[in-house]
């Protein structure tokens, strides 16, 4: 488990993504193995992803604010739509079967990561405001997809912050904000959730883990501040395509357990 933990961070800090693409399938396999209510795997891979990603996706985006590559105004006005859908989401994600998260997630990595694969860096990009309309219907659909599958949103914010004009650099660490208010709150409803539904998972407060978190924590936390530091090192155009190819093999994973349940 230590070990995962070192390309969580990395991944994290690089992608601006949190770390929920590697954490919740692993975790998803190390509960699966240890016996864990096959109901409600999924959920406590996506609660403990979420409770992982605060405190790495702080460390990501201190790091990448020192490259200026965070824009906090887009973070403010567009976050607070994403949260009230992590808040909707974390309340539909409890009823859900673990099954149907599966292939939902492998779904919508699928077609983000082969976007990322076709679209182009500009030499030089002109950021266009981005509508109220626009910020809720996005920001709610990023917020409830990112609440049900565990992930930081970065997969779903780096492609829109894209398409408006970021460059890939500071739509990564723009992302990575986001990404802290959905860990944020994800956490907290899958808390709750997994409490009032009294699961009685061992060494568990809800659908958090208690172990698991402990031992991420120090290694992801680290690991995060190298990849975000690396990500400012790598060609632009390389970036997009490394994180599409990353998404594509993450969703085939996905599929591939959602064929063996």
């Amino acid at each position: 488990m230590a070990l995962t933990a070192v390309p969580v961070g990395f991944v994290a800090g690089l992608f601006g993504i949190g770390g929920g693409l590697i954490t919740v399938p692993f975790l998803y396999y190390i509960f699966g193995q240890l016996g864990i209510n096959q109901q409600y795997i999924m959920h406590l891979a996506v609660g403990t992803s979420f409770a992982i990603i605060i405190p790495t996706s702080i460390v990501s985006v201190l790091t990448h604010h020192k490259f200026n590559a965070v824009d906090f105004n887009v973070v403010k006005n567009y976050g607070i739509f994403v949260v009230i859908g992590v808040i909707i989401g974390t309340i539909f994600a409890a009823t859900f079967k673990t099954k149907s998260l599966v292939l939902f997630f492998s779904i919508v990595i699928l077609f983000l990561g082969i976007y990322l694969l076709l679209i182009k860096e500009k030499d030089k990009n002109i950021i266009s405001e981005m509508k109220l309309y626009l910020k809720i219907i996005l920001g709610s659909i990023v917020g409830f997809i990112s609440a049900i599958t565990g992930i930081g949103g970065a997969v779903m914010n780096v492609p829109i912050l894209k398409f408006f004009g970021y460059s890939i650099n500071r739509a990564i660490g723009s992302a990575a904000a986001i990404g802290f208010l959905i860990a944020l709150f994800g956490a907290i409803g899958f808390l709750i959730t997994g409490s009032y539904l009294k699961t009685n998972i061992p060494l568990s407060i809800g659908f958090l883990n208690i172990p698991a978190f402990l031992i991420f924590i120090p290694i992801t936390t680290f690991m995060a501040r190298i990849g975000a530091r690396t990500v400012h090192t790598i060609d632009k155009n390389k970036i997009s395509k490394y994180f599409g190819i990353f998404l594509l093999f993450i969703s085939a994973k996905f599929l591939y357990e959602y064929f063996k349940l």
